[in-house]
């Protein structure tokens, strides 16, 4: 643990306001509350990027008590810019994230600490959560929102390219690829579904199988009636400057040039607590959740990616800001 939260006052209007003064940093920034030993929470938020500061901002317009445990590492890290999200298109995630924290810690209930959440486990009166630092805090609620972990392939400058060049949503990037030269890193009915979603940015597409096709001959024929290229070839690497891919290699020799890769990536959880507390998984992976954000555990919400495949900075803050309705709600049932 490092830094305190910096807190100034300035005069407006006559009203003293509260105004935190941070580094455009993800550095550790740790509460007093934390320091005086208070550990002891309404509800904790694990993971502090879109979905999770969402929840954390509803909770502290509440007057909850919320500790947010985040590693300042979030999956989008490469991404150079996001888009599709009213008031933001254009910036890049850090920014996004950087003003969303300093709005949130302006509510003095939030405590906000930098570090990993390693263990979890349900105790008479909620939950206790362990740091790698070995920080322990307890709580009546759990929010996780850590999102989830890509397992890259073993392809030389696959995971330079991720969220720069290769990309998994043409929503939040095809605008800016629209029409270049594109690939479909895939096979059998994900190879072929997006390989059609894909050819409204762009007709200069090839499906690139990485090894011999598992397409039914209707769907080979069908990606062939609109031009359509089938590349079975196993992939060597792909050459990039920067992060942008130019030129894909095979493993016979021969090459291929491209702008812009789409495919999708298996994933694990980036936090494994969840699971450590019995929460179920659904078969894709994501934490199981009902309509409000609840998973199979009482007192545990997921919301942003470690819950749904839909990955986009609108879709995350809308399902964080109904988590932290639903806590809130929550708690004052428990207490009536």
């Amino acid at each position: 643990m490092t830094n305190f939260n910096r807190r100034t006052f300035m005069k407006q209007g006559g009203v003293l306001t509260s105004v935190f003064l941070l580094p455009l940093t993800f550095n550790s920034f740790v509460d007093r509350k934390i320091m005086k030993n208070e550990n002891q929470f309404d509800v904790i938020i694990i993971g502090g990027s879109y979905s999770g500061l969402a929840a954390a901002m509803a909770l502290g317009r509440a007057l909850r008590n919320v500790l947010i445990i985040d590693s300042g590492e979030p999956c989008n890290r490469q991404t150079p810019y996001s888009h599709n999200f009213l008031t933001q298109d254009g910036k890049t995630p850090l920014e996004i994230s950087l003003i969303a924290k300093q709005q949130v810690l302006m509510y003095d209930t939030i405590t906000f600490y930098s570090g990993f959440a390693t263990k979890g486990m349900k105790i008479e009166k909620g939950f206790e959560i362990e740091t790698e630092s070995g920080n322990k805090f307890t709580t009546s609620n759990l929010v996780f929102a850590a999102g989830i972990k890509d397992i890259m392939p073993e392809i030389p400058g696959f995971s330079e390219c991720w969220g720069i060049s290769v990309l998994h949503c043409p929503y939040c990037h095809g605008y800016e690829v629209r029409n270049e030269t594109t690939g479909i890193l895939g096979n059998g009915d994900f190879g072929f579904d997006f390989s059609k979603l894909i050819s409204n940015w762009t007709k200069k597409l090839t499906l690139f199988t990485n090894g011999i096709a598992t397409l039914t001959d209707e769907q080979k024929n069908l990606l062939e009636k609109h031009a359509i290229e089938i590349v079975e070839i196993e992939i060597e690497k792909f050459e990039h400057q920067n992060g942008k891919v130019k030129t894909i290699i095979f493993k016979d020799g021969s090459k291929q040039m491209v702008n812009a890769i789409y495919t999708k990536l298996p994933f694990e959880q980036n936090c494994s607590i969840a699971e450590q507390l019995g929460c179920e998984l659904t078969e894709d992976g994501y934490l199981k959740i009902d309509s409000f954000q609840k998973t199979t555990i009482n007192g545990v919400y997921a919301c942003g990616d470690t819950a749904t495949r839909m990955r986009t900075v609108a879709n995350a803050v809308a399902m964080g800001t109904l988590t932290g309705m639903t806590a809130n709600k929550e708690l004052i049932e428990e207490r009536i």
